[in-house]
């Protein structure tokens, strides 16, 4: 598949606000003040005020897309391993925390002049063309073996760095789907897709209707009318969520989160085990406006102490397409949490599906969406979806 052109200036690619003429790439660089230029703080003034932050980010409702997520991202600080049971994962006797070093990837990719965003906690997809239409992918990791990974284990105890082991793509890795795909932006050795630093081969597989292991990811996407329930900020009222049937078309080439009841633990609240509800969220789409200085203790501040703050992580769309990310665990602090920030937000059902005539499945989410059509919730946890 051809790399999209967006794809190297994706934190770069505006489109004209009402009465603007298109920017350009130092056009749209320039518009953007970065939250790190700004002064440091008064004594005695909040972290978290407008004041302390006097719109660090200026957020363009018409931006078409950031960057796209194809790989495992780094964070932007430079991490430590202790020995210490994970808050992140059960049975994991370590944790992996972020020391108050920036790290060298994310100041060779320009992290100060780079857009943050929410990190949402869900399952990753793409959408990209699948007999012959825009189709939904899930994710699916290509993993070695059990003898290859014994001997990649092995070879890390002694040696410590993955880049110098050797892997044999054909032989080392359990079978995969014929209509499996790499994911893009991995390394290539002689035309085989090469394994990341933790043995596994990013790639995606298309969600088929009727395939029960993918039945939440198949829920959100409608194939006959080419639709697709994403959830984001409403276009004229960034304090306000919409649910909208988008065309697969418009989201190609670009990477989502699928969130809902049956993801990840359900962290926003999302329906319920008797009606259960999933949405997918374009990576990129919530944009945070008031962040403080790139320092760990600032950051650690405010996601201890701001409403803004209450989310899974940070992610920053840099200008050359790399994305450098923070979670709340590099920072010692618990996740999932009981009130997140996605849930203090209205939100209302825009479905627009008046252009022609759908004639959906009884049981399927687009029903459920369209007979609630224009309906306005106090958060995403009230949405209640009845037989």
């Amino acid at each position: 598949m051809a790399t999209p052109m967006w794809s190297k200036m994706a934190a770069t690619r505006w489109l004209a606000e009402p009465g603007e003429k298109h920017v350009g790439e130092q056009g749209a660089v320039s518009r953007l003040q970065h939250y790190n230029s700004q002064k440091a703080p008064r004594p005695g003034t909040r972290r978290c005020s407008e004041a302390r932050f006097p719109l660090a980010l200026r957020v363009v409702p018409t931006m078409r897309r950031l960057g796209s997520v194809q790989r495992k991202m780094p964070c932007v600080f430079v991490t430590e391993v202790k020995e210490e049971p994970s808050t992140k994962r059960e049975h994991q006797t370590f944790k992996v925390l972020a020391t108050e070093t920036v790290s060298h990837k994310a100041l060779d990719a320009d992290i100060y002049s780079a857009i943050p965003t929410e990190k949402v906690d869900g399952t990753c997809c793409y959408v990209t063309t699948y007999k012959g239409q825009p189709y939904l992918w899930a994710r699916l990791d290509r993993k070695p073996n059990k003898l290859a990974e014994k001997r990649f284990k092995n070879f890390l105890h002694s040696k410590q760095n993955s880049k110098e082991f050797f892997w044999n793509v054909e032989e080392d890795f359990k079978p995969v789907p014929e209509c499996w795909i790499p994911a893009k932006e991995i390394e290539q050795l002689n035309g085989n897709p090469m394994p990341d630093e933790n043995g596994h081969i990013p790639g995606w597989v298309p969600v088929e209707k009727n395939n029960k292991q993918y039945c939440w990811h198949s829920s959100v996407v409608n194939y006959e009318f080419e639709i697709a329930l994403v959830l984001k900020h409403h276009p004229d009222d960034s304090g306000l969520l919409e649910i909208t049937a988008v065309p697969l078309s418009d989201l190609l080439e670009q990477t989502l989160e699928l969130i809902g009841t049956n993801i990840n633990g359900n962290p926003y609240g999302l329906g319920s085990k008797k009606h259960p509800l999933h949405l997918l969220i374009p990576h990129g789409a919530f944009q945070i406006r008031n962040l403080p200085t790139l320092k760990h203790s600032d950051l650690l501040s405010w996601f201890e102490g701001c409403r803004e703050g209450k989310i899974e992580g940070i992610v920053w769309h840099c200008n050359d397409g790399c994305l450098i990310k923070v979670h709340r665990h590099h920072l010692g602090l618990c996740w999932p949490i009981p009130d997140t920030y996605m849930n203090s937000k209205p939100v209302i059902i825009n479905m627009n599906l008046n252009k022609r005539d759908y004639a959906f499945d009884t049981k399927c989410l687009f029903n459920h969406f369209s007979k609630i059509d224009h309906q306005k919730f106090s958060r995403l946890k009230d949405i209640i979806l009845d037989e």
